[in-house]
C-alpha cells in the first residue's frame, strides 16, 4: 500500500510538471467555460479547430505567437476551442468547418467571421483594430542555427556534435511552412550541447546545396558524429517526428516541450547494481558501491555524467539510509513544478529519475 501510494504521488507530480510545460498564451476554452470567458469585458478572437485538420495545424505555431504577443492586453482575449471535444459551443456559434476564426466584441456573444489571412501579422492588425489596442507581435529569438559558407565546415563536420541541416530557399512554400516547426525543434534541443538543429539558404549558397546533392527544397540532411558525408532525412515533418529521430540517432531522451522524459539519465548496467544495493545487508553495501563506482568509471560520451550522479546518489543512499530516496524524489518534484530555469530543471530531472530506481526498489 505505500509503495502504491509514492508511485501515485510521482505520476500525479510528473503530471503537474508536464502540465505547466504545456501550457500555452492562448486560452483553451470548453463548453462549460465559454460564455464565461467571452461576451464579457473584453473582445475574444477564438479560433474553432480539430486536432486532426491540417489547416489548424499549420495556423498553430502562428496562432500561438499571436496569443504570446496579446497576453498581457487587459481588453482582449485570444482563445480557442477543441471541436472534437466541444460539439454543443461549436454547433451554437455555426461552425462548419475548420479552422474558423470568430472575433466577439467586448460585452457580446454575437459574432463576425475573420475572412483574411491566416498569419500572425494579419490577425494582429485585425486584433488592434476591431480591440482597440496597439499590440506589437512578439519576436522571439531564434534557437535554429543559420549556416554561411563561412561557418558551415566548422558547425556541420565538428566530430564532436549531431547536426541537423535544413537546405532551404526563401521563397519555397513548403520551406515556409516547415520554418514554426523546424524553430520548435531547434528549441527542445537547445539544453543538448551535443546537438545542433541548422539551416542553410542553399539558394543563395547553390554550390554548398550542389555538394550535398540538394536538388528540392526543403531538403533535410542528418550529420551525425560519426558520419559526416551527411545522410537523407526521409521522416515525418510534424514536431513529434524530429523529436523522436533526433532521441533514436543521438540517445537524447526530450519529450515534445523540450524537456527530459522519465528515461533521462537512466543506465540500464547501473540500474541492476542499483537493485542489488537496496536488496543487499549493510555489510554487502559498500562492495556493490565499489561496482557502482567501476562500472559509472567505464561510462564514456554523454553517459558519463549520469554515471557520477549514481554514484553520489549511492554513497547518499548509505550514509542517510533507505527513507532518503522516497523524501528527496517528493522534494524535487515540489521543486520542478516552481518556475525555474531550463537548466536547472534537467539537473534536478536527471536526478530524480536516478532516484526513482531506489524508490521502485525498495
Amino acid at each position: 500500500m505505500a509503495k502504491s501510494q509514492i508511485w501515485f504521488g510521482l505520476a500525479l507530480l510528473a503530471l503537474l510538471v508536464v502540465s505547466s510545460a504545456v501550457a500555452d498564451d492562448v486560452v483553451v476554452l470548453t463548453d462549460d467555460s465559454f460564455e464565461k470567458e467571452v461576451g464579457k469585458d473584453k473582445g475574444a478572437l477564438v479560433e474553432f479547430y480539430a486536432p486532426w485538420c491540417g489547416h489548424c495545424k499549420k495556423l498553430a505555431p502562428e496562432y500561438e505567437k499571436l496569443g504570446a504577443s496579446f497576453k498581457k492586453a487587459k481588453s482582449v482575449l485570444i482563445a480557442k476551442v477543441d471541436c472534437d471535444e466541444h460539439k454543443s459551443v461549436c454547433t451554437k456559434y455555426g461552425v462548419s468547418g475548420y479552422p474558423t476564426i470568430q472575433w466577439f466584441p467586448k460585452g457580446s456573444l454575437e459574432p463576425q467571421k475573420y475572412e483574411g489571412a491566416r498569419n500572425a501579422e494579419a490577425l494582429a492588425e485585425y486584433v488592434n483594430k476591431e480591440g482597440g489596442t496597439n499590440v506589437k507581435l512578439a519576436v522571439a529569438p531564434q534557437s535554429v542555427v543559420v549556416l554561411t559558407p563561412d561557418n558551415f565546415d566548422e558547425i556541420v563536420l565538428d566530430q564532436n556534435k549531431d547536426v541537423l541541416v535544413e537546405f532551404y530557399a526563401p521563397w519555397c512554400g513548403h520551406c515556409k511552412s516547415l520554418a514554426p516547426v523546424y524553430e520548435k525543434v531547434a528549441t527542445v534541443f537547445k539544453q543538448e550541447e551535443g546537438v545542433v538543429i541548422a539551416n542553410l539558404d542553399a539558394d543563395a549558397h547553390k554550390s554548398l546545396g550542389e555538394k550535398y546533392g540538394v536538388s528540392g527544397f526543403p531538403t533535410l540532411k542528418f550529420f551525425p558524429k560519426d558520419n559526416k558525408a551527411g545522410q537523407d532525412y526521409e521522416g515525418g515533418r510534424d514536431l513529434d517526428d524530429f523529436v523522436s529521430f533526433i532521441n533514436e540517432k543521438v540517445g537524447t531522451s526530450r519529450d515534445s516541450q523540450g524537456q527530459l522524459t522519465s528515461k533521462a539519465g537512466i543506465v540500464e548496467r547501473l540500474d541492476a547494481l542499483v537493485k542489488e544495493l537496496v536488496a543487499a545487508s549493510e555489510d554487502e553495501k559498500k562492495a556493490i558501491l565499489s561496482r557502482i563506482e567501476e562500472e559509472a568509471s567505464n561510462l564514456k560520451g554523454s553517459t558519463t555524467r549520469y554515471g557520477k550522479l549514481y554514484s553520489k546518489l549511492a554513497k547518499s543512499y548509505i550514509e542517510k539510509g533507505s527513507g532518503y530516496a522516497t523524501k528527496e524524489v517528493e522534494r524535487l518534484g515540489r521543486v520542478l513544478g516552481k518556475s525555474i530555469s531550463p537548466v536547472k530543471a534537467d539537473e534536478l530531472t536527471l536526478k530524480r529519475n536516478i532516484l526513482s530506481t531506489f524508490v521502485a526498489s525498495s
